[in-house]
């Protein structure tokens, strides 16, 4: 499933908190860089399952099969762009 949410925080800041919220917030369900580059950063955790994110200016996509309901906290947690 894809998840979008629009947000002020540059793409280094939305990466380096995913990071974080994959690898503590949620234990049971962690997950941990694979690969990333300026913009993208691709998660592997349990059983191999994989989130994927992406942030292109204000726009953070997140894509995965397993993690949707952390992956939709994640987001949420994010300080939301202005009009």
């Amino acid at each position: 499933m894809t998840h979008e949410t629009r947000t002020s925080l540059p793409a280094a800041d939305v990466l380096i908190r995913a990071k974080v919220f994959f690898a503590e917030r949620i234990p049971h369900q962690a997950a941990f860089p694979e690969r990333e580059g300026p913009g993208f950063l691709v998660l592997r955790g349990q059983g191999g399952e994989e989130i994927s994110l992406a942030v292109t200016g204000n726009r953070v996509r997140a894509s995965t099969l397993f993690f949707d309901q952390a992956v939709a906290r994640f987001l949420s947690t994010l300080p939301v762009a202005g009009p």
